[in-house]
Formats: structure tokens, sequence, C-alpha cells
């Protein structure tokens, strides 16, 4: 009987994956990502259905891009090259959602800067910092997705 073959994934495995810049952007999306999440639960937001969308969205790619760095440190993706289709894949999705829960943080917090008193200006500071971390994790989603594709397309060619 012969050994499990190498597919050759593109994507590192073990500490490796902390050398190689798709992976180490997962760092930055975590620092972003958990900053929107713990800037969105500590501000008021006047339309609760928006800041469920937008808590969602964070917890959900918090915990997505654990699991993957997890898997990816383990070596998971070295038994199939489904796994460069499952990595943009997820960071595409991840780049929408935070577009779109940037979208809306932005849109509550000029509805709150148009209606809120100027007492209220620590909750306002608290949004304007929730919508600019959530641009910027949109921003590092997006070039993860775009590393990511090129990497896939390197390595089937």
């Amino acid at each position: 009987m012969s050994a499990p073959t190498d597919t050759g994934s593109p994507i590192p495995s073990g500490m490796k994956v902390c050398s190689s810049v798709p992976e180490l952007l997962m760092l930055v999306e975590f620092v972003f990502g958990g900053l929107v999440w713990i800037l969105v639960a500590s501000s008021r937001i006047p339309f609760p259905q928006n800041q469920g969308w937008v808590m969602f969205v964070s917890v959900f790619c918090f915990v997505i891009t654990t699991l993957l760095l997890i898997l990816y440190m383990a070596g998971v993706q070295k038994r199939s090259s489904a796994w460069n289709a499952v990595d943009v894949f997820y960071h595409f999705i991840a780049a929408v959602f935070y577009l779109s829960i940037a979208v809306l943080e932005a849109n509550n917090t000029r509805f709150l800067f148009a209606n809120f008193p100027p007492q209220f200006a620590k909750i306002l500071k608290i949004n304007i910092a929730a919508s600019v971390f959530a641009f910027l994790a949109t921003l590092v989603y997006t070039i993860h997705a775009i590393l990511s594709i090129l990497r896939w397309k390197s390595s089937s060619s």
C-alpha cells in the first residue's frame, strides 16, 4: 500500500502559516473584526436589527477565521485541493458581509450624528470607530480574497 499522497496545496501548514502573507492577514482580520465586535457591542444603535446583523457578521467571521487558521496549522489542507476553493470562497463572502455591515454602521452613525444631542459625543465616537474598523476589515478580507484567488490560479496551472 502506498502512503497518502500530498496534493501540493499552496496553503502552508504548521508554523509556516505565520510566514505567508495571506495567512498573516488573518491576524489583522482577528484584530479588526474583534474591534468591530467590541465597539458595536458597547455602542448604542438606533436600529436593533442592524446591530444584530453587524454582530452576527463580526462574530461569525471571527469564529470561522479562527477555525480556518487552526485547521491550516494542523495541515488539513494538504489532504485535498478543495481547501484552496474554500479559502477563496470564504474570504470573498466575508468581504461582502463586512462591506454590508460597514455601510450599515456608517448609516447608523450618520443617523446618530443628525439626531443625538452633543452630550452623546462618546457614543458617536464609538460608532465612528466601529465604522472605520468595519471598512478596514472589509479591505483586509478583500485583499486576502484576491491573494487567495491568485494563489489558487497559480497552483492550478
